[in-house]
């Protein structure tokens, strides 16, 4: 592999060599930390998971799981021990979830959150070898910073690319902030019903963290629930779980864009949304 990091791992269920597995995909998942795909990306997992009309998934984790919280049985864990624990769980995943597949980079934290041109330059490998239709990843309002180094990154990567090799579709999805609070017309609404035990399988893998203080498999389910009961509030559910994204598309079309003032736009809308609400029953204060 052409990765920077050596302890950079590849893993296809099915043993296909990594440029073979990296050429069937059609959705890609980036996310930062060990479970971040199957949380945010879990549309593009659904989608590929019988492998109808040729999609599958391929999933890049960026970061070694070095610096996971622990407690209980995982307290008295290392950093060592971590990164093969959150591998091994990776690597669990992407068997449940049927990935063609999964490539761990093994970077730091520290060095994503960095000018990170080592992982531009993963990424900008993983793209041109996959060139896949969708991408899913962190949303650019997310409050992790390890999760907006990403993003940020794999922007760099996807701009990097001739305009016919990019994807035709990126999208920031959920994690540490959800997207409720987006103008329902800008909302990416991706339905992942029905898919309720596939889910839970792909959560629970992920035991260390679950075990190690983190119930995020209930927050994820209880999320997806809330997102699809409350996104229409005079109409019956149309679907039980709903995963919201920030379409991201347009910072691939136009690479002159600025992902601050892209970003900003959405708060703007949402801030003078609730202004015209307020102003239709308040007066104004003199």
């Amino acid at each position: 592999m052409k990765t920077h990091h050596p302890t950079a791992d590849f893993f296809s269920p099915d043993g296909l060599a990594p440029e073979a597995a990296l050429a069937r995909v059609t959705h890609l998942g980036v996310g930062a930390h060990h479970d971040d795909l199957e949380f945010m990306a879990f549309h593009g997992i659904a989608e590929c998971f019988h492998h109808s009309d040729g999609t599958w998934f391929g999933g890049v984790t960026c970061t070694d799981g070095a610096g996971s919280a622990r407690t209980g049985v995982y307290a008295a864990c290392s950093d060592a021990d971590m990164r093969a624990i959150r591998r091994d769980e990776q690597r669990a995943a992407a068997m449940v979830g049927r990935y063609s597949a999964m490539l761990q980079l093994g970077h730091s934290s520290a060095d994503v959150k960095g000018p990170a041109l080592g992982l531009i330059a993963d990424l900008s490998w993983i793209l041109a070898a996959s060139r896949p239709s969708v991408v899913y990843t962190h949303n650019l309002a997310d409050k992790h910073d390890t999760h907006i180094g990403v993003v940020a990154a794999l922007l760099s990567a996807i701009r990097s690319l001739p305009p016919e090799e990019r994807p035709n579709r990126v999208l920031g999805c959920e994690v540490w902030r959800g997207l409720d609070w987006m103008g329902d017309g800008e909302k990416v609404a991706l339905d992942v019903s029905g898919h309720d035990h596939l889910a839970a399988s792909l959560n629970g893998v992920f035991d260390s963290q679950i075990a190690g203080g983190k119930r995020y498999d209930l927050a994820t389910s209880g999320r997806r629930a809330a997102n699809a009961t409350f996104f229409e509030s005079h109409a019956t559910d149309r679907a039980s779980q709903l995963i919201f994204a920030m379409d991201l598309t347009p910072l691939v079309v136009d690479a002159s864009l600025d992902p601050i003032e892209y970003t900003l736009g959405f708060v703007d809308r949402f801030r003078e949304d609730v202004r015209t609400r307020l102003g239709a029953r308040f007066s104004p204060v003199r």
